[in-house]
């Protein structure tokens, strides 16, 4: 019987973690299961940090709100925790076992991980110790493999369609190209569908190399036929033919989660455009505003349904899946089938 559990929000946050917070909390307080945050994340596991979720109370009004109330945190990795030694240099090691102390401390009997491929590995990690673990997938670039759709995805293409929809109207008054980078550091779906959506001209993701030359030819090509500016969305992580992707800093070289942190591109690909052209040429980075904000319905509706169908899975004994959406409905995979398989845009197709 399942008794106590607990909700970490880990990586970044994305539109819909609130609600499904909220529909974890309510399904479980009608079994009669208390239910616990920890705070930030696998960090708030780590340091025995957590609250008491009460759907009369701090669990209450959920929906529409953006971010997690429990916090969250992209650079903690249990498992690879980097501690100072005597000599004052940095080490790596696994602390896991003393959050599972703190989980028996605490008699939880289940803990639900929302997050993305990161998240999840650890989640499966816990798994193989021992403990029961339901993942729900969460991240903006909709890239977590056996699920048709993240949630916040769908939040962040209708940001990103906006922001081009504004870019438009710039662009043909000034006869520029304007570019608009977006995020999605391995997997190219926000810059795909908002470029689909938002009518650009160009779409450079991770997933197809780029050459600039034949991106100029485009722009030139529609200059030909009176179009005198033309719009281009860049995926953070897309490169150039024979190139490497743009980082914007390395911290402790590369080592530990959230190190390497992309960035530039969009400059990058702008300063090639108009000095190639002559075309006036200006980016724009949309940044943090992608995954900050309350989700649109669509969001708010799965996100729902994935705190749902977890609680569903708890009190089913299922443990150690991630819960899934495909074809209009909801399932699970196992964790251990999920991690390392981001899924990207042009993969052979597989049945999630």
């Amino acid at each position: 019987m399942i008794k106590k559990i607990a909700i970490l929000t880990n990586g970044g946050d994305a539109p819909g973690l609130n609600a499904v917070i909220r529909a974890i909390v309510k399904v479980a307080e009608r079994n009669e299961i208390e239910c616990y945050g920890f705070i930030e994340g696998y960090k708030g596991l780590l340091n025995n940090n957590y609250i008491k979720l009460e759907s009369s109370g701090n669990a209450a009004g959920l929906l529409h709100r953006g971010g997690t109330i429990i916090g969250a945190s992209n650079s903690t990795n249990v498992f690879n925790y980097p501690v100072k030694n005597e000599n004052g240099e940095t080490e790596y090691v696994d602390l896991s076992d003393k959050c599972i102390e703190n989980l028996n401390n605490l008699g939880i009997d289940c803990i639900f991980t929302l997050g993305g491929d990161g998240t999840q590995k650890s989640a499966r990690d816990f798994s193989l110790k021992g403990v029961k673990v339901i993942g729900v997938p969460k991240t903006i670039d909709n890239d977590v493999a056996h699920t048709d759709v993240t949630f916040g995805f769908n939040t962040a293409v209708e940001v990103a369609t906006e922001a081009l929809d504004r870019l438009h109207t710039t662009a043909a008054s000034h006869n520029r190209v304007m570019v608009l980078e977006v995020m999605g550091r391995y997997a190219g779906w926000i810059a795909l569908d908002s470029a689909i959506a938002g009518g650009a001209d160009v779409c450079l993701i991770p997933e197809i190399p780029y050459d600039i030359n034949k991106v100029v030819d485009k722009i030139r090509n529609r200059a030909k036929r009176g179009k005198n500016f033309s719009i281009v969305v860049v995926s953070e992580g897309a490169k150039p033919l024979n190139g490497e992707i743009t980082v914007k800093r390395t911290l402790d070289e590369g080592k530990g989660v959230d190190n390497v942190r992309l960035g530039g591109v969009g400059d990058v690909v702008a300063k090639q455009i108009e000095d190639i052209t002559g075309i006036p040429t200006r980016n724009t980075t949309l940044g943090y505003v992608q995954r900050g904000g309350s989700p649109i319905p669509f969001d708010r509706i799965l996100s729902t349904k994935f705190g749902y169908k977890a609680i569903e899975l708890a009190l089913q004994g299922t443990f150690n899946v991630l819960v899934t959406y495909n074809g209009g409905h909801l399932s699970y995979a196992s964790l251990e089938d999920v991690v390392g398989d981001n899924k990207v845009i042009g993969a052979p197709s597989r049945k999630y």
